[in-house]
């Protein structure tokens, strides 16, 4: 009887335990499964943009977006400022390494990542997005591929205080008036121009762009070039750019063709210099510096046409998603809560200083580079950005020719042919 109850309580014990392994190895995958969901739910997002001017500050918004989506990380990396970040961009694909969000340009950058690039055609901001939004990254087919960053410009950013100080009441216009001006300030002992020729994008882009901008159709100019009708040689608005070029070098600092972007706007907001060659997106870096700058923008006149008291306004560059991201929804998430959160909107207009290209973001909280862009822009005295879309590669020629011509190295004329060669190389 003993014996019988000894087997009967071994025979129970054997089965609890067998229960129990059950058991516990039911909790075991149940346990790893829902650690493979949180390993599944716990994303992280590459975010590779180029805009050094606002990565601080860039960095404490997705803070606080990474505290709203607790299950989302974001890895920002910065390239800019006189960094490649096309070269940069292209080398992180090249390698595999390819980011969720990053930055496209639109216009022919778009043609050359279009295949790498989600189509967000049916994002709710889309509904919001100012119709000079959409352009840049529209293909012919009507689909798009971007979320503008902003809306942005630049000119000459004058210091109102040393103006005053030289006793210029009136703010220059044209051409000429700008060469009086730059005279008059030297006059008083005070440097005209904040010249940073080491840039190419400074010179070969933005300066450039003007001679593009102004002439009376841009895009059907540029389309002459590439067919073969127009030409850089006897353009006025490029024969013009040499007076520009020439007054800049003669008033502005010493050393201009290694002067960077930083010194450049740093020898500005420091009162050394009176006038930079730069946008409103330098905004907060010369605040930093002179927390008191009184400034506002002058345009960069090549004549003394009506047309040259205008501003270049444009999307500077675009947010873009990677179609093969892992984490697709989240990108887009991303996205979409950068212009339609209370917080996103807050950083973009109050932090970023940003000009948005959305109607359901008031441009509140703007500094007085944005404020003045938004006045031009009222008064319809804006030229467009053209750069993007001449054939890619062409900045860099562009640019170095013309730090031959004011290294001494070559003549004006030759300059002209030379962008005339590029422009026929690369088309």
């Amino acid at each position: 009887m003993k014996r019988l109850l000894f087997l009967c309580l071994t025979m129970l014990l054997v089965i609890g335990i067998s229960a129990g392994c059950s058991s516990n190895d039911d909790s075991s995958s149940s346990g790893d499964s829902s650690a493979g969901g949180s390993d599944t739910d716990s994303v992280t997002l590459n975010m590779f943009q180029f805009k050094v001017e606002i990565d601080e500050q860039l960095q404490e918004m997705l803070k606080e977006f990474e505290a709203e989506h607790p299950n989302i990380k974001v890895n920002l990396e910065t390239v800019g400022g006189g960094a490649d970040y096309k070269s940069a961009l292209k080398a992180k694909f090249a390698s595999g390494e390819k980011p969720d969000i990053f930055n496209n340009g639109g216009f022919n950058e778009l043609e050359l990542w279009k295949e790498h690039l989600a189509n967000l055609s049916e994002e709710p901001w889309v509904e919001h997005l100012l119709p000079i939004g959409k352009v840049p990254m529209t293909d012919e087919d009507g689909k798009l591929y971007g979320m503008p960053v902003n809306l942005e410009g630049y000119g000459f950013i004058y210091n109102k205080d040393l103006f005053e100080q030289a006793g210029i009441t009136e703010a220059p216009t044209t051409l000429s008036e700008l060469m009086a001006v730059a005279k008059e300030l030297e006059e008083n002992g005070i440097t005209a121009f904040s010249a940073g020729y080491a840039e190419g994008w400074v010179i070969g882009q933005h300066l450039l762009n003007i001679a593009f901008a102004q002439q009376n159709d841009p895009e059907a100019f540029i389309t002459s070039l590439t067919e073969g009708t127009e030409s850089f040689i006897g353009n006025p608005h490029f024969e013009d750019f040499k007076e520009l070029i020439d007054t800049e070098i003669n008033f502005g600092n010493a050393n201009p063709l290694t002067t960077d972007y930083n010194t450049q706007v740093t020898l500005f907001a420091s009162g050394e210099t009176a006038m930079l060659q730069q946008g409103n997106w330098t905004e907060n870096m010369i605040y930093q510096i002179n927390p008191e700058m009184n400034m506002a923008f002058l345009p960069i006149p090549l004549n003394d046409e009506a047309s040259a008291n205008s501003l270049p306004v444009g999307v500077p560059n675009n947010w873009a998603i990677s179609k093969e991201s892992e984490h697709l929804e989240e990108a887009k998430l991303l996205l979409d809560w950068m212009v339609s959160s209370e917080t996103g909107k807050r950083y973009m207009t109050e932090e970023f200083g940003f000009i948005p290209a959305f109607d359901n973001i008031e441009p509140a909280g703007l500094g007085a580079l944005g404020e003045s862009i938004l006045a031009y822009s009222k008064d319809e005295k804006t030229i467009p950005w053209t750069w993007f879309m001449w054939p890619d590669g062409a900045r860099d020629d562009f640019a170095a020719a013309i730090q031959e011509y004011i290294a001494g190295q070559i003549e004006y004329d030759q300059v002209l042919e030379k962008f005339q060669r590029t422009w026929d190389n690369l088309k």
